[in-house]
């Protein structure tokens, strides 16, 4: 999740930018194209499914084997009744092997068809699992920009939900896809064999049980897009519900927040309803049509054994097309009842491929250079830069900062100095001008080599669920113990973590649990310590500790950012008085500079906040 998520206005604007929290496809004038064609989406199916060809391969030929020995059984059946002569009169000798030929059959054709069914199976989730790795591979080469301006729930429904769906489409359509295709292939040449006539009669009203089904699953497609859509938009509120819950009891938001769920939970029971309604006519309205086929089949079939017209059939050869008839309009009634599943599953994939399709972070370029033993000497350079085209945020931005400088950011919210903090890290590329580190504009580094030369604390503190040492080395994985230790004493977070039972192997949950947000705070002080960069980015890092601990925590600061460059983003003005540089910004703009006494000395903007802050703090 990004950090910046909930600072100011980079969400705010940027989910402006987007115009829509979803991912729609659109054409270059903001309309919504068309969805995916179904042709298109199967073609993108097929080709994950290429890699485990073997597996498709044998479930093919284990599918045909079973199907042909089951498409055996009636002739076996049609034969013994055919040895019936007449009553008390059966030729058992003849019948005994014909029974244990039928055993031997339906053995066969049940081994074929759990080998089929467990090729599939392997089949299916080896396909979920690479898609599922695409899809999270693809989030993380997202620009944050894209992250901003989209629902974290609803991306996450992507991943995990959406996934999951199309896995049980696939297991389902590849089922009956394969046993479909060669039992009606295998029954039509059985039929033909038997008799062409009665065979064409099959064939010919075969049409309106497909014409019937198309029909609705036409009708079906857009009411299962629309609920898929609808529960990513679910997913995206319990995410906001649960992540925020302390700030949704504070306002006494959960009335509202269950309202908002109820109304959402509404939709998705609407379109739902529809959903199943509409498919689940797909199944008897194919069934009352095959029916009326094995209906007429059977009269038929009776006319030609009397009187042999049109073609003569036995007793027994009437019971074996009767079974064919019923065979060959099987998988068509077999197919409209995984109706429901494999349209769910078409319109997860068209959410899938949506979020695989999107544009990502324009890569490093092949000859980008990879930053190392930085300086910390950093430069913009006329930067302009919006989040929205037509509405400029940062202009005419010019900043020179020598390696070990020390330079503060102030001013009113959403001024612009977070974003600064985008620039800087190459999280947004500037419209105009250059970010430069060391003489090189970031755009010609690697982000990784970058972003290892900053080190970032931020005012919401972030800690994953992991032990205490964990997460202090998460920049450092290779980190020793005392170099962990050592870091946490110097952003005095030592003291509480060895008065807990389990000291540095103490296991927090996401986002630090039961520790306070001060605590949560020198974790991710001592984290950064411990990665020791050559610029450091403070954005309001020592706001939720108390003012004792904060002049500790400050001093190792002042430790640390001896001979690196730092940028410090703070309203408390106190803190930041000591800066080589304070510059301070208002709508996008850099409008002084200076030191703490010069900018005081001026009686400018810089001085009514410093007035208007300690005259508060006095009254």
């Amino acid at each position: 999740m990004n950090p910046y998520a909930s600072t100011g206005s980079v969400s705010t604007v940027a989910a402006s930018a987007a115009g829509a929290n979803n991912l729609a496809q659109r054409d270059p004038s903001g309309r919504p194209t068309p969805p995916m064609p179904a042709g298109e989406v199967t073609c993108r199916l097929l080709a994950l499914v290429r890699p485990h060809a073997v597996a498709f391969a044998a479930s093919f030929v284990a599918a045909t084997v079973s199907v042909l020995l089951q498409l055996y059984v009636p002739i076996i059946i049609g034969e013994g009744i055919d040895l019936i002569v007449s009553a008390g009169h059966v030729d058992l000798d003849a019948l005994m092997p014909l029974l244990a030929r039928l055993a031997a059959v339906v053995l066969g054709a049940s081994l074929a068809q759990w080998v089929q069914s467990f090729c599939v199976n392997r089949l299916a989730y080896a396909t979920v699992r690479d898609l599922r790795v695409q899809a999270s591979e693809k989030v993380g080469r997202m620009p944050i920009s894209f992250i901003d301006a989209h629902p974290h729930g609803d991306l996450i429904s992507r991943v995990v939900n959406d996934v999951d769906l199309v896995g049980d489409g696939l297991l389902q359509g590849l089922t009956q896809l394969f046993t479909g295709v060669v039992t009606i292939v295998g029954t039509l040449a059985f039929m033909l064999a038997l008799s062409v006539p009665m065979a064409l009669v099959v064939v010919l009203a075969t049409p309106l049980s497909i014409a019937a089904a198309s029909a609705i699953a036409r009708f079906s497609n857009r009411s299962f897009a629309d609920q898929q859509g609808i529960l990513g938009q679910i997913g995206g509120h319990i995410e906001e519900y649960v992540g925020s819950q302390r700030l949704v009891s504070a306002f006494a938001f959960g009335d509202r927040a269950e309202d908002r769920f109820d109304a959402l939970n509404r939709e998705l029971y609407v379109a739902g309803e529809r959903a199943q309604f509409l498919s689940s006519l797909s199944n008897p309205g194919t069934r009352f049509i095959n029916n009326l086929i094995y209906g007429a089949v059977a009269v038929i079939g009776c006319t030609c054994a009397i009187t042999g017209w049109p073609a003569p059939l036995t007793v027994g050869g009437v019971q074996v097309f009767l079974s064919y008839a019923n065979q060959y309009t099987k998988p068509f009634s077999e197919i409209t009842s995984v109706i429901t599943q494999v349209q769910t599953a078409y319109a997860s994939a068209r959410r899938l491929f949506a979020l695989l399709d999107a544009e990502e972070e324009e890569p490093d370029a092949a000859d980008a250079l990879e930053l190392a033993g930085a300086r910390g000497e950093v430069e913009l350079a006329d930067v302009a830069f919006s989040y929205v085209k037509d509405r400029p945020l940062l202009r005419d931005i010019r900043v020179k900062a020598e390696p070990g400088m020390r330079f503060a950011l102030v001013g009113p919210t959403g001024c612009g100095k977070t974003t600064l903090i985008n620039l800087l890290l190459r999280f947004y590329d500037v419209d105009d001008g250059s970010v430069r580190i060391d003489g090189h504009d970031v755009r010609d580094i690697t982000r990784a080599s970058l972003r290892r030369s900053f080190g970032m604390v931020l005012q919401d503190a972030w800690l994953f669920e992991g032990t205490i040492a964990e997460n202090i080395a998460y920049g450092r994985p290779d980190a020793t113990r005392d170099e962990v230790v050592d870091a946490a004493r110097r952003a005095h977070a030592d003291g509480f973590i060895e008065a807990l039972p389990e000291g540095y192997d103490t296991v927090i949950s996401e986002d630090g649990g039961s520790f306070s947000q001060g605590q949560r705070q020198l974790l991710c002080i001592a984290r950064v310590m411990l990665t020791d960069p050559a610029v450091l980015l403070l954005d309001e890092a020592t706001s939720s500790i108390d003012t004792r601990t904060e002049l500790q925590v400050q001093a190792a600061f002042d430790e640390l950012m001896r001979g690196r460059t730092s940028f410090v983003v703070a309203h408390r003005l106190s803190t930041i008085q000591g800066a080589d540089c304070i510059l301070v910004m208002r709508d996008g703009e850099i409008i002084e500079r200076g030191t703490h006494a010069e900018l005081l000395e001026r009686d400018g903007f810089y001085a009514s906040l410093h007035a208007a802050q300690f005259a508060g703090a006095e009254g």
